[in-house]
């Protein structure tokens, strides 16, 4: 077992368990978010060089050499003295220009971000309620649309989902960070079909992909697969299905898993439907968005279908407690 020192008092982490998990279980608040080593919200420092090198993967090279790592990926297996650093220096200030309820849980929030000019579609960025309560949200804008556009589903009982839906308002001023993550669009290939599959509001990233691919003039065929257990749960299908009148190569698809096809819509859940219509993804590239089980799965079979590891993309969220969402 080894110590933790953190502001003059010591905790204990038990073998194997990571420096979030072993604070978090002794009522520590540490900021925090994805939980899998992606979104920085836990960053840390140590006073000593006794840093294991995997919780400093994806971290800039100034920042492993100042000691600073991921909470969630270390694992320490020696005595640590701690701190949290000061993250005034690193979020961004924005304010609120727009709010529009895209159905009866997911509200689209807009934020305008002067020192924000560069990011990728599809990327998020973690949006702060207070100094050390944040959560991750995927960028559903594209960087020519000079603002950001984020779209956040209510959960029951969550801190910040019930905050974004009811209380924040426009004009109001908050903190974010500046965007990170892999799930986003590469050019230089310009031919490659692309499957895009994703649930609930994991539809967020998916439209920011969708969009720069079709502005950097994308011309393989682009397929989108949005899933909902009910027709209420899709949306933003009109401006989807006006997208795929408007680009000959975009064929959307909305999928219900709790009902019978419709002109509308097809029966089944997004990634089988997806998989039945294209069973061999060789050569393909997949972006997966949404329920985190899901994306688990369809990483799964879209390998058996033959994409290749390395063509495909999901976003980094795990579950966490519904009280912390």
């Amino acid at each position: 077992m080894t110590q933790l020192c953190l502001n003059e008092a010591v905790y204990q982490c038990e073998p194997g368990e990571s420096v979030l998990d072993a604070l978090t279980r002794q009522g520590v608040s540490v900021p925090s978010s994805c939980r899998s080593g992606v979104c920085q919200t836990c960053m840390m420092q140590s006073a000593d060089a006794n840093v294991p090198s995997i919780a400093q993967n994806g971290l800039k090279s100034t920042l492993q050499a100042q000691n600073y790592f991921l909470a969630c990926a270390c694992h320490p297996l020696e005595d640590m003295a701690i701190s949290l650093p000061d993250s005034s220096n690193r979020l961004l200030s924005a304010t609120v220009t727009a709010l529009r309820q895209l159905n009866d849980e997911i509200i689209c929030v807009g934020l305008d971000c002067p020192s924000l000019q560069d990011y990728r579609a599809g990327q998020f960025i973690n949006l702060y309620r207070d100094a050390e309560f944040s959560r991750s949200y995927s960028l559903a804008s594209v960087p020519s649309d000079g603002y950001l556009r984020l779209h956040v589903r209510r959960l029951p009982d969550g801190r910040m989902s019930n905050w974004v839906h009811d209380q924040l308002k426009i004009g109001d001023s908050l903190q974010i960070s500046a965007p990170v993550g892999s799930c986003f669009y590469l050019p230089g290939a310009a031919q490659q079909p692309l499957l895009l599959i994703g649930t609930g509001s994991g539809l967020a990233p998916l439209m920011g992909i969708l969009r720069d691919a079709l502005n950097q003039q994308h011309a393989g065929a682009i397929h989108l697969y949005h899933g909902s257990r009910d027709a209420a749960g899709l949306y933003l299908v009109d401006e989807l299905c006006e997208m795929a009148s408007h680009y000959p190569n975009f064929h959307y698809t909305p999928c219900v898993s709790d009902s019978t096809a419709t002109s509308a819509h097809q029966s089944g859940r997004a990634v089988d439907v997806a998989l039945a219509a294209h069973p061999d993804l060789a050569g393909w590239r997949v972006y997966l968005c949404g329920n985190p089980d899901m994306v688990k799965s369809a990483r799964k079979k879209a390998y058996l279908a033959k994409a290749a590891m390395n063509d495909i993309h999901a976003d980094a969220f795990v579950r966490v407690a519904a009280a912390n969402q």
